[in-house]
């Protein structure tokens, strides 16, 4: 069966971005990550906007041509920044915000750049990144399922090799990120359409190798913002089965003087690392039980 969803238009930042909607109440805003799209909350809209809440999950900064900024700048702080823009332009003043893989960094350092906007943070699959050096330090294998990160920095040959055989490259993530789940055929061809769009690719990549850049001044934002302590009430999903964030990361870079609010972390068994997706039932039930705890009168 084929949910219906409303579209909105967001603006923030002198950019335009389409989102899908359900529901009424308070407004939980869902941050996809990557390789997905708004998509990716297909099972969470409902469920949100059964439970009593207005649940939005736009398309991100880059992932359609209206929202790829003439300098192509895919820093973290942006991203945020666009965040707080959604909920100006909402006339929201305090929501709750829901981030997988890049929409969980970016939802740490929107908390960190506003927590007076949001009621509570959930994020999926990545944890804080405040402590990931001195965490990766102690467990190195990580760097090998990172790989990825390393091969997009390669210009040109990431951008080819990416697209080639049909996303090929895609299809061995979501593999390798969630053994034994798939997604579907639908939605596979879903998500590379939404990928093939003009410029999307570029804006994609964009993000990782907006990381490793040191010099400009969102860099140096973006990296004093992932360092400050997140001060709104958040809490961590990990799959157990994860093959791109080893679980253990969790233990290392997940600390409580590091969420003066509070934290709260779950680890989900026979889930990976798109685990909102693989185990929708679970997570929903645990994600409606937090923000519930959680209500907008935080901010006031």
């Amino acid at each position: 069966m084929t949910i219906e969803f409303d579209t909105l238009e967001l603006h923030a930042n002198g950019l335009t971005f389409s989102a899908l909607a359900q529901g009424e109440g308070e407004v939980v805003i869902c941050l996809h990550g990557f390789p997905d799209h708004a998509r990716s909350y297909r099972f969470q809209l409902p469920a949100l906007a059964d439970a009593g809440y207005r649940a939005i999950a736009p398309t991100m900064r880059g992932y359609e041509p209206s929202s790829q900024p003439a300098d192509a700048d895919y820093h973290l702080v942006r991203m945020a920044e666009d965040v707080v823009g959604w909920l100006d332009d909402l006339d929201v003043e305090c929501a709750h915000l829901v981030g997988h893989d890049w929409g969980a960094a970016i939802a740490y350092v929107a908390g960190a750049l506003a927590p007076d906007r949001f009621s509570s943070l959930t994020t999926l699959a990545v944890p804080y990144s405040g402590r990931m050096q001195e965490a990766i330090r102690k467990l190195p294998s990580q760097i090998r399922n990172s790989w990825y990160m390393i091969f997009f920095q390669l210009r040109g040959v990431a951008d080819f090799a990416v697209e080639a055989r049909d996303w090929a490259l895609i299809d061995k993530l979501w593999r390798d990120w969630s053994p034994g789940w798939d997604p579907g055929a639908d939605e596979k061809r879903a998500l590379k359409h939404s990928l093939a769009q003009p410029g999307v690719k570029a804006a994609a990549l964009g993000y990782y190798r907006a990381m490793f850049e040191s010099k400009t001044e969102a860099a140096k934002q973006t990296r004093k913002l992932t360092e400050a302590k997140v001060n709104v009430p958040t809490l961590a999903f990990t799959g157990a089965l994860d093959g791109c964030i080893d679980t253990r990361l969790y233990e290392l870079t997940m600390l409580d003087e590091d969420f003066p609010a509070g934290l709260e972390v779950v680890r989900m068994e026979g889930a990976g690392h798109f685990l909102h997706q693989e185990k929708p039932d679970e997570f929903n039930a645990r994600l409606i039980e937090w923000l519930k705890r959680w209500g907008a009168s935080r901010s006031t």
